[in-house]
């Protein structure tokens, strides 16, 4: 898709009579593609996002240059076109707040996503670090989302989602040289999928893929490369992960956790969901230190000597090691 195609596709899609020079917002992981901002003339809307997949020989910032991880990015990109196709086939707002999809094009391996600009939709900020409003506003963000998306099927999605999941990091696990932990890898996988209730995750919940609105107390989300089914502990933990790091992780464990599950009781409330909000919590909140292992194994085996490998992530690993030996004899 040459850059007039592109062009042509954008004012079918708005009405635009013209287009101003592009903003480049960011490039996509390995050299993949970009995103670009379009400012639009003669349109309702004041600009879209534009992310455009056109892989090539792209270089991993970590060495992990391997054909598995190509193909992991291409389905990576098949996933988040299914995702925006089916959302834009849904005519209501969901609860929990995405940019509106005004189209999608492929060619073979190549992807173009024309996406409501959410900069101009009021979610004009980012954050490297939060306060209590706006850690509160992302878990508010993740509880609606899951309760939404309770039960959904993952046909066209990852099965099972997130991008660190075991079935997609045999490199990583490979590589790991802690083995009580990669003897366990399996089973706190399994601990995961076990749980009586399933929903789709977000996968890739960092705060970086949060949009603040002016005053932090209400957020967007973008990038679902990495949606698919899974427990809901598993966007919760990676969250405050990227948020927090040791000591204060550890210190809000209880109450991000407690704030989780009063709101998604609340939005439990509003769908049509019959699920008992104390048998989902007593399901899943035994397993937000699991999820925590299971993206501590990914991390210990993707970059040893990362600073997401805290004590405290040690701690938490080493406990949920030894629950799952005893829940085995």
């Amino acid at each position: 898709m040459d850059q007039e195609e592109i062009d042509r596709y954008v004012c079918d899609l708005t009405g635009a009579e013209g287009l101003k020079p592009q903003e480049r917002v960011q490039s996509l992981w390995s050299g993949y593609g970009s995103i670009d901002r379009i400012e639009l003339e003669g349109a309702d809307l004041p600009s879209v996002i534009v992310k455009r997949v056109e892989p090539g020989a792209g270089v991993h910032p970590r060495g992990w240059n391997t054909n598995l991880s190509h193909q992991r990015k291409l389905k990576s990109y098949r996933v988040e076109t299914n995702w925006y196709r089916r959302q834009k086939e849904r005519q209501e707002t969901g609860l929990a707040r995405i940019p509106e999809c005004l189209g999608v094009k492929t060619e073979g391996d190549r992807v173009l996503l024309v996406l409501e600009d959410l900069d101009a939709a009021g979610f004009a900020c980012r954050r490297s670090s939060v306060n209590q409003a706006e850690w509160q506003a992302c878990v508010r963000w993740l509880a609606a989302f899951h309760a939404e998306h309770l039960g959904t099927p993952s046909q066209g999605l990852w099965k099972s989602g997130t991008y660190w999941h075991l079935e997609t990091r045999p490199d990583e696990l490979d590589e790991l040289d802690d083995l009580s932990l990669k003897q366990a890898a399996s089973a706190i996988d399994t601990r995961l999928k076990k749980g009586q209730f399933q929903t789709l995750v977000h996968g890739d919940a960092k705060l970086a893929n949060f949009c603040f609105s002016d005053e932090g107390s209400d957020v967007a989300a973008v990038d679902f490369q990495y949606v698919g089914g899974g427990c809901g502990m598993k966007d919760l933990a990676y969250f405050v992960g990227s948020c927090f790091r040791d000591e204060e992780a550890e210190k809000r464990e209880s109450e991000v956790l407690n704030f989780y599950f009063e709101k998604l009781r609340e939005y439990l409330e509003r769908t049509e969901d019959e699920v008992c909000p104390d048998e989902m919590e007593a399901d899943w909140r035994p397993l937000y230190r699991v999820a925590w292992a299971d993206f501590h194994r990914f991390m210990k085996g993707w970059s040893p000597g990362h600073w997401k490998l805290s004590d405290y992530s040690e701690r938490v690993t080493r406990e949920v090691i030894e629950l799952l030996e005893k829940e085995r004899t």
